[in-house]
């Protein structure tokens, strides 16, 4: 048995702990926001917040979330600064197909804890591990400026 904080609650998996949390997370816990996209960590379809830091859920062990706190777009999605998020996306469009869109709100969540007033460079490295076949990434670009300009004191 594993034990970690899911979504701001304890939570214990049965899974062996060399299981994918992705699938830990969507099976065990019927969590769908992150998806299996590559399976290979390089998409970032299946991105989660593991204490704060942005980890690709499709190559992530089970162990190694042993202890610690995992937010998935469900546990973000209450709170002010996802609704700031999902705003801007709407805002500047940079939603389409949509398949990207929660492991893109994950990385722009992640650049933003860091760093509330990022730079368009920053914001393109912060998302790079995320993969978007629809918008050509501008777009998201302009969303993440967005929140972090009408977001000022959120993060």
């Amino acid at each position: 048995m594993l034990d970690f904080i899911l979504n701001g609650k304890k939570c214990t998996s049965q899974l062996p702990p060399q299981s994918r949390l992705l699938d830990v997370l969507r099976e065990e816990f019927g969590l769908h926001a992150p998806k299996e996209g590559c399976g290979e960590g390089e998409c970032g379809a299946c991105a989660v917040l593991v204490d704060g830091m942005l980890w690709n859920s499709c190559i992530t062990p089970l162990a190694n979330v042993q202890g610690k706190s995992v937010l998935t777009l469900e546990g973000f999605r209450d709170t002010e600064k996802y609704k700031l998020l999902e705003q801007c996306f709407g805002e500047a469009g940079a939603v389409q197909c949509g398949f990207c869109t929660p492991g893109m709100i994950m990385a722009a969540e992640a650049l933003l804890r860091k760093n509330p007033h990022p730079q368009e460079d920053e914001i393109r490295e912060a998302i790079s591990g995320n993969l978007c076949r629809c918008t050509g990434y501008n777009m998201i670009i302009a969303a993440v400026r967005m929140a972090a300009e009408k977001g000022a004191g959120l993060w």
